[in-house]
């Protein structure tokens, strides 16, 4: 999740409020989730504006309206000024709700990235649009007590500044450096929609994706099944999300998560802890290196039960991947090979602060005993023998 949102907030900077002029599909088998194949996909897209780049868990969208000046979701009420009545002065005619569902995005340009997928802006002149006015993540996954006072809200793209100085951000050429008027084009170039009127003057949006297991697709909107008036992703006010996520639940990171139903859902489970974190109907937007990290923080075993754990330690675990994620993002995500990189084609450094991932016969950084890896689904679990006691009988 934080790569996705790392991205997220790139497009939400650079590129809603543009127009898309006319799309290039270089490689079929990128849209193969959009009905009607490529020609569809180009015809549903040209002429249409990008109005918000929404996200939920590893789900990333941008809604579609028609070009031109769009009314917001909830436009601000101007303060009533009493008025004597007269003959001449009639109340205003009510507002039709089917004329401000007009208003609204029916569809959506929807991205999921898959393994090496990236949204690259190209041509962009202004790399410091200020951010729009949807707030930042977060950490909702918060002991009760303190839900109040959450953690301070961080906007990835100037955070390099909070690190220290031995994890300083590395400086590479952004790929948007180019002169987009020549034909350059990146060797994994799947997809490439051309905007018109973004707000940095990009012109160029890409989807490169080398392993190819990313996709877009048009998509239209449903309401949201969990709830019929808080915003179905993060970025956008609208209860509506794309069809293919709606059955995605909620990350740690998205204000409108109900953490005491969450911890509920996770003991109900009859599974080992690290498979409910991975299971995006439970808790979306972790995904294996932050599993590993956060159980490794909550001192807690991959392998333990869900219903033998207390709430306390559920919640202990799930506050630990709030954390991790949110560093992460201020990192600009985790990125060992340079696959996973925000709209400017940079890499995140968050690999340089992992505890336990990839770190196998390396000492822990809390106790000093040797991390241990366990094959784990295909993958790899990292945990620290000593710190996370593995349960009896495994």
């Amino acid at each position: 999740m934080p790569e996705v949102e790392t991205v997220r907030g790139g497009l939400d900077r650079l590129v809603v409020g543009a127009t898309v002029r006319d799309v290039e599909v270089f490689r079929e088998y990128s849209v193969r989730r959009h009905d009607g194949g490529p020609d569809s996909f180009r015809d549903q897209l040209a002429g249409r504006r990008l109005a918000a780049a929404v996200r939920r868990g590893k789900f990333l969208w941008l809604p579609l309206t028609e070009p031109g000046p769009q009314p917001g979701p909830n436009p601000p009420v101007e303060p009533k000024v009493p008025v004597e009545p007269t003959a001449s002065v009639e109340p205003a005619a009510p507002v039709e709700p089917s004329a401000l569902a007009e208003t609204r995005p029916a569809a959506a340009l929807l991205a999921h990235l898959g393994m090496s997928g990236q949204l690259l802006v190209r041509g962009a002149t202004a790399n410091e649009v200020p951010a729009r006015s949807a707030p930042e993540p977060t950490g909702s996954a918060l002991d009760a007590s303190t839900q109040a006072a959450p953690a301070p809200a961080v906007d990835p793209a100037i955070a390099v500044d909070a690190v220290t100085d031995d994890q300083a951000a590395p400086t590479p050429t952004p790929y948007g450096a180019a002169s987009p008027e020549d034909d350059w084009k990146h060797p994994h170039l799947r997809v490439r929609l051309h905007l018109d009127d973004a707000p940095s003057g990009a012109q160029y949006l890409d989807f490169v994706d080398q392993r190819t297991f990313g996709h877009l697709s048009v998509q239209d909107l449903v309401p949201d099944g969990t709830s019929a008036t808080v915003p179905a992703g993060y970025g956008s006010d609208l209860p509506v999300l794309p069809e293919p996520v709606a059955h995605i639940a909620r990350d740690l990171l998205d204000p409108n998560l109900d953490l005491d139903a969450l911890v509920s859902r996770v003991r109900r489970r009859r599974t080992q802890v690290k498979r409910a974190l991975l299971d995006q109907t439970v808790v979306s937007g972790v995904g294996n290196i932050y599993a590993d990290e956060a159980l490794w923080r909550a001192q807690v075993h991959w392998a333990r039960a869900t219903d033998k754990l207390r709430a306390v330690d559920v919640r202990r675990v799930l506050d630990s991947a709030a954390e991790v994620m949110r560093e992460a993002l201020v990192q600009g995500g985790t990125s060992f090979d340079e696959l996973y990189v925000n709209v400017n084609g940079q890499s995140g450094y968050f690999d340089r602060s992992l505890a336990v991932y990839g770190r196998e016969n390396e000492e822990c950084r809390r106790c000093g005993t040797l991390v241990r890896r366990d094959a784990f689904m295909n993958r790899s679990s990292f945990s620290c023998p000593v710190c996370q006691p593995r349960p009896r009988g495994l």
